[in-house]
């Protein structure tokens, strides 16, 4: 049997003559098509869906010429092929085994089974009541509880009695455990009641209080804050954006505008709780806080070695992305022309907002305050089962469509591979009973926006020189805990990014 290849060319000319979304990756095809006659019983395929998987991770996976099944001449017989595919009892299980060392090197690629709630994802909608948590275990107890991050505008939550810095350990009357809680927070029920707690002495408890939320399907304003803090004769703009959602491109916009018309000196952007979405966004509003380099490199690309070569061949242009002067709609960019922004990070800042920090470095000055980032450099894109792995023509048999790594973002220098993540310029520590921990004090998370929270007073100590009691580490002693999972890593995206094909192939 002979593997035949699309002409690449062609495949282009299919894949890219389509309008689909991309989740910061790109999408080709590679199938086995013909085989040579042969007198061996035929093997059936039992699944349909294990060859998409195989075919497209061949075709576009970033680390396609290291994994040796996925190899071009890894089968010589579509028995073999068939046979191997056979031995798989479920799409995830082989995709899982396809990946390049799997949560080691690849920790972000993944398959879903509904590829309708993907998509809802990428524009900001999914099944949520708009509640932000972060879940957590005391040193040395397998029992868990969540902490409030913020609650989403405009949300079933935001109509509740339930605030920032409020620690919950029960969901209906279940304790939370390190093996529930996926099912009951995350699981069909989508009205649940939780058990608010206080924590006393390291120790926590129930209050007494509880709050009833209701999932339905929300659309999340990633434009959290936006506001302008006076002090010390300078205005500080102060913007916490939670997502890059190229639907809400032209709100930000606004947004900058208005900061813009209150003639701001400096700009604090909060993405602590920013887990990526659109490459396009990132551009924008990267050249929305600068405004002076449209048109020069904010980053390149790097893809797998047939894909790599096929660019620099024929079209180079297409590894770069540049700033901008205006959105996709043609509306024109609202910029601050900034030579400096103050940048508020967690291990929760991933992807296009790691892009934004690491691709506005070599221009200006980016003061990143909070702790390490996620460590996200790398690209995906959504891939359906369909003849050019597009979404019209898809497969009308199932949902399934996959997110595989493609490319790797470096910036204009080529810095690239930040794997532990982008190092904040100024950490933001916490004393305990046992030592120095980093990130937020959850006994002293204080109040968004407000210019005596720790994060943000950090940043306005830097801006206007003046020292805050709300940056000292032993300003409240915090207690030692250990990160299990938040809310964004259950939404299809979770931290990932995504972008728009503008513009065809030739």
């Amino acid at each position: 049997m002979k593997i035949v290849k699309l002409p690449i060319t062609l495949l282009f000319a299919l894949i890219f003559g389509l309008s689909f979304l991309f989740s910061c990756t790109e999408n080709e095809e590679t199938v086995i098509q013909e085989t040579e006659e042969t007198e061996e019983t035929p093997v059936t395929l039992n699944n349909e869906i294990n060859e998409f998987v195989w075919a497209g991770l061949n075709e576009v996976y970033l680390w396609q010429q290291d994994v040796p099944d996925l190899a071009d001449d890894k089968f010589t017989t579509f028995n073999d092929y068939y046979t191997f595919l056979n031995g798989y009892n479920t799409p995830e299980s082989l995709f899982n085994d396809l990946l390049y060392q799997i949560d080691v090197v690849d920790r972000f690629s993944y398959i879903v089974d509904d590829y309708v709630a993907l998509e809802n994802s990428f524009q900001g909608t999914s099944n949520s009541n708009g509640l932000d948590f972060q879940l957590v275990r005391l040193s040395g107890s397998d029992d868990i509880f969540g902490y409030i991050r913020y609650v989403a505008n405009n949300s079933d939550a935001a109509s509740k009695d339930i605030n920032r810095g409020e620690f919950f350990l029960t969901v209906d009357d279940q304790q939370l455990t390190v093996n529930n809680y996926i099912d009951l927070l995350f699981g069909s029920n989508n009205t649940y009641t939780l058990g608010m707690a206080n924590i006393t002495n390291n120790s926590i408890a129930l209050n007494g209080k509880t709050v009833e939320l209701t999932k339905t399907e929300f659309t999340e304003n990633p434009i959290l804050i936006n506001k302008v803090i006076e002090t010390s004769g300078v205005k500080i703009g102060y913007l916490m954006y939670n997502g890059f959602v190229a639907n809400f491109d032209t709100e930000l916009n606004n947004a900058i505008a208005d900061l813009k018309s209150q003639s701001i000196n400096e700009l604090v952007l909060d993405l602590r709780y920013n887990p990526g979405g659109s490459v396009r966004s990132a551009i924008n509003l990267s050249s929305m806080i600068t405004g002076q380099f449209a048109n020069e490199v904010f980053s390149t690309e790097v893809w797998n070695n047939r894909y790599q070569e096929y660019f620099e061949t024929n079209d180079p242009e297409y590894l770069i992305n540049r700033f901008t002067s205006e959105l996709s709609n043609g509306t024109t960019i609202n910029s601050l022309n900034l030579n400096k922004v103050y940048i508020l990070t967690t291990d929760g800042s991933a992807s296009a907002s790691e892009l934004v920090i690491n691709c506005l470095r070599p221009y200006i000055d980016v003061i990143q305050i909070g702790t390490a980032t996620t460590g996200k450099y790398t690209a995906s894109i959504t891939l359906y089962d369909s003849p050019n792995y597009g979404r019209d023509d898809a497969n009308p048999n199932h949902t399934y469509a996959m997110q595989p790594l493609v490319l790797k973002s470096a910036n204009k220098n080529g810095d690239t591979d930040y794997y532990e993540g982008l190092t904040p310029d100024y950490t933001i520590t916490y004393e305990t009973g046992s030592g120095i921990a980093e990130g937020e004090n959850l006994l002293n998370l204080g109040t968004l926006g407000d210019e005596n929270e720790v994060f943000l007073a950090k940043a306005i100590s830097l801006i206007t020189g003046a020292t805050s009691k709300f940056t000292d580490t032993k300003s409240k002693a915090g207690i030692a805990i250990k990160s299990i999972a938040d809310t964004k890593d259950f939404t299809p995206l979770g931290k990932g990014m995504y972008k728009n094909l503008e513009q065809p192939f030739k």
